[in-house]
C-alpha cells in the first residue's frame, strides 16, 4: 500500500494544475472524474496525443492534411470514434497514468468514463494545429 501511496503522489505531481470548480451536489461521479483526472491527464499528454496523431495521418497517406477545418474536426472524431485500435491507444495513454484508485474509478463505470475520455481527446486533438 505504501509503494502504491508514493505511486500516487508522484502522478498526481505530474499532471499540469487546472482550476476546476465542483460543486459536490451539482456534479455527478463521472463527471468528478473527468474533471479531476481526465482532463490533467490529457493536458499532460498533450505533446505525446498531437505526434501520436500525426503518425497516424501519415500511416493513412496524409488525406487529413488535403481537407478544410470542418472535414478535418469530422475526421479526427471519426477516427478516435470508429479506429477501435487508434482509440484503445489513445485510452491506453491516458489510463496508463492512473493510480490504482482512479482505474478502479474508471472501471466502476467503464462506459461513461471512455465516452467522456474519448469526447476529451477528440476535443483537444481538434484544438491542435496540424499545418
Amino acid at each position: 500500500m505504501e509503494n502504491e501511496f508514493n505511486r500516487a503522489e508522484r502522478l498526481t505531481a505530474l499532471r499540469p494544475a487546472i482550476p476546476v470548480i465542483i460543486e459536490e451536489n451539482a456534479v455527478s461521479r463521472a463527471e468528478r472524474f473527468q474533471n479531476t483526472t481526465l482532463r490533467q491527464i490529457c493536458k499532460l499528454q498533450h505533446d505525446l496525443l498531437r505526434e501520436v496523431f500525426v503518425y497516424y495521418i501519415e500511416k493513412r497517406k496524409n488525406v487529413f492534411y488535403k481537407l478544410d477545418d470542418v472535414k478535418r474536426a469530422e475526421y479526427i472524431k471519426h477516427s478516435v470514434e470508429k479506429d477501435l485500435r487508434f482509440r484503445e491507444l489513445l485510452t491506453g495513454m491516458i489510463a496508463g497514468h492512473f493510480s490504482l484508485e482512479e482505474w478502479q474509478t474508471y472501471l466502476s463505470d467503464e462506459n461513461e468514463h471512455r465516452k467522456r475520455l474519448t469526447n476529451l481527446v477528440v476535443q483537444r486533438l481538434q484544438s491542435m494545429n496540424f499545418n
